[in-house]
Parts: C-alpha cells; sequence; structure tokens
C-alpha cells in the first residue's frame, strides 16, 4: 500500500508542476511556491499597449485571440480568422499578424 501511495503522491506532484508551467505561460501574477520551498516570481501579463509596441508573434496573436474566445467571442474570431483567408490561426500569413492583432484586440 505504501508503495502506491508513493506512486499518487508522485503523480500530484508531476500534475502540480504542469499547473505551475501552464500559469507561467498565462502570465500570472501570483507567486509559485517550488518543492524546494524557494518562491519564484511569475511575470505579469502583458498588457495591450505592450503588446503593440513588440513586433506581432505568432504566440502573440494566438493568446489574444484564446482570450477572446474565453471571453465567449469565439464566433467574432472564427470570422476575424475568414477575414485573412484562414481557417485556423497557422494559416495565416506572418505578414498579416500585426493587422491581426489589432483587430482581435479591438473585438
Amino acid at each position: 500500500m505504501g508503495s502506491e501511495l508513493l506512486k499518487i503522491a508522485e503523480g500530484f506532484s508531476i500534475v502540480a508542476e504542469g499547473l505551475r508551467s501552464l500559469a507561467k505561460a498565462e502570465g500570472g501574477t501570483k507567486t509559485a511556491e517550488k518543492d524546494t520551498g524557494k518562491t519564484q516570481k511569475v511575470q505579469p501579463p502583458v498588457t495591450e499597449k505592450a503588446q503593440q509596441e513588440q513586433p506581432a508573434t505568432l504566440e502573440g496573436v494566438r493568446a489574444v485571440m484564446a482570450q477572446k474566445t474565453q471571453e465567449g467571442k469565439s464566433k467574432e474570431v472564427k470570422e476575424l480568422l475568414q477575414k485573412f483567408g484562414a481557417a485556423k490561426l497557422s494559416a495565416v500569413k506572418e505578414e498579416d499578424y500585426p493587422a491581426l492583432l489589432q483587430e482581435a484586440q479591438a473585438l
């Protein structure tokens, strides 16, 4: 029974680490504690103004589009992709990223 509990505990540890990584990728503002007890600061989310100053990347556009989808604007996001001649974000031309990003932020 002891080894089974250790396996379960290891599974929880793996899940927790995955959640920490996900929170970092989403730009959480809270601190995350590692197993060593150290506290690690997570960077705050990038503001729209800061995103406009940086060159538009696939990751940046994807983040904004995902945010808009979570806000219940899936239909508008799909229409926006179609406007740029794509069925999915990966099919959008790289030179269209700045315009797509700007329109997505305006949704």
